[in-house]
């Protein structure tokens, strides 16, 4: 478990796979990808391409090309030779199941095997793995990862404390800021956090309390751009002034445990639904995918660039 990371393996290079390898191959690792769908190497490499001047940008290691990317539809020759493995499959149990017991009958005993799963919990994944269960560990990005720090990392029944800590130095070594959950919960910690806001959000539509674009506006031109500097607990720590949490708890104890209490518990009706998407589509206009993914990136490798001060 102590050898140097140089080869990643990645299974599966959808959005997040894609964004993985473009991550990696800027740090100047090697990087081999498998997927079976027909069209999966072109649409990997054209996102590579996409990606890679926001990665310039950022900072590339030496010798980072992307021309240290390989493809291959087989799955074993992806992973021979690998030191690490970031899996990127369906969200299907018995699928992750199927795969990891193959891998872990194929693989060294010393090879990492990560998922990035939001849904699904390491220990049921490991469940499958006959020999080494414990080298199996979930590594959740944040899309699209090869911008995005965040990177969750979490153990299941069987996953040993070196794979913890190997995972966590790798992912660090790549710029990542990592959190660890102390226990499986379903979606992890960040999409629970989303989940939680944005149920809220869809209440106040259905309620025609705020409209779709005004919903939108709220978060991210208010405690949004609050959240890219400091997470709410440190924030509530200054809206208390110069009494910090302390004073913030005395005085806002009340009134926020009251909003609590009249949170609302929407349905995704079709009628709601459908509210939600006409108002989604007011706001895109004629807008593309690509052109939203354009500015969402251009502008997050701005703030990104603004926080690098801090390492």
């Amino acid at each position: 478990m102590s050898k140097e990371i140089r080869r990643v393996a990645i299974i599966g290079t959808g959005v997040i796979g894609a964004s993985w390898a473009a991550l990696f191959l800027a740090k100047g690792l090697d990087v081999i990808a498998t997927d079976i769908a027909p069209d999966a190497e072109k649409r990997l490499r054209d996102f590579v391409e996409a990606a890679w001047p926001a990665l310039e940008q950022s900072g590339l290691a030496p010798g980072a090309v992307p021309s240290k990317l390989q493809f291959t539809a087989v799955l074993d020759d992806a992973v021979a030779g690998a030191d690490f493995i970031q899996e990127n499959g369906p969200e299907r149990i018995e699928f992750k199941k199927e795969l990891y017991h193959h891998l872990d009958e194929i693989l060294p005993a010393d090879v990492v095997i990560a998922s990035s799963s939001s849904g699904l919990t390491a220990s049921t994944i490991q469940s499958a793995c006959e020999r080494h269960p414990e080298r199996c560990v979930i590594g959740h990005p944040f899309n699209p990862p090869h911008l995005i720090p965040l990177v969750e990392i979490v153990g299941g029944a069987a996953t040993s404390e070196e794979t913890i800590a190997r995972a966590t130095a790798f992912y660090r070594g790549l710029g990542k800021r990592t959190i660890r959950l102390r226990k499986e919960v379903p979606g992890h910690v960040a999409n629970r956090l989303q989940a939680a806001l944005y149920r809220e959000i869809v209440y106040l539509i259905s309620q025609d309390v705020v409209s779709v674009a005004d919903a939108d506006a709220a978060v991210s031109w208010g405690p949004g751009l609050r959240w890219g500097i400091m997470g709410p607990s440190l924030l509530y720590h200054l809206g208390g002034g110069h009494g910090g949490i302390e004073h913030f708890f005395e005085q806002f104890t009340g009134p926020m445990t009251a909003w609590w209490g009249v949170l609302g518990q929407p349905e995704l009706t079709p009628e709601v639904r459908a509210k939600v998407i006409d108002g989604v589509h007011e706001m895109v206009q004629a807008r593309s995918i690509g052109e939203l993914e354009t500015y969402r990136d251009d502008v997050l490798a701005g703030l990104l660039s603004l926080r690098r001060s801090e390492d």
